[in-house]
């Protein structure tokens, strides 16, 4: 014979009985009412669940067409840029070399998104296209 501290298989069945019927009936209601409510809550969490998963979808689809758009714009005008540059290229003659520099270069400071420090670079430009180098 084992003894043990709780019920035994054999009589868990006939002590939970007893034990429900030795419940007063407020106790019982209230159980009951708690059990529904958070059934409720449950419920409610997993629509709410629901809601966030479809609207984070919804978001992240936008994002990606947003982002898709912003790439063609960049593509469309690298691509533009490029064919310009091309364009620029042909056009060689001697003693243009540092108005086609120029035209790379940005000159106005407060447009530069940099974050490097390229100020002292931009005043030798500046300086080597007002007085080039004489060999």
């Amino acid at each position: 014979f084992k003894e043990s501290n709780g019920p035994t298989d054999s009589y868990a069945a006939i002590s939970q009985v007893d034990r429900l019927q030795s419940e007063p009936e407020s106790i019982r209601k209230w159980r009951e009412e708690q059990k529904e409510r958070l059934e409720q809550l449950d419920a409610n969490s997993r629509k709410q669940e629901a809601e966030w998963k479809e609207k984070a979808i919804k978001e992240l689809e936008e994002w990606y067409a947003r982002q898709d758009e912003k790439l063609q714009k960049t593509k469309a005008s690298n691509r533009a840029a490029e064919e310009a540059f091309v364009n620029d290229a042909e056009d060689v003659f001697p003693g243009t070399e540092w108005e086609r520099v120029a035209q790379l270069c940005d000159f106005n400071p407060k447009s530069s998104k940099q974050a490097k420090d390229v100020s002292r670079m931009r005043s030798v430009l500046i300086s080597l296209k007002q007085a080039p180098l004489v060999r």
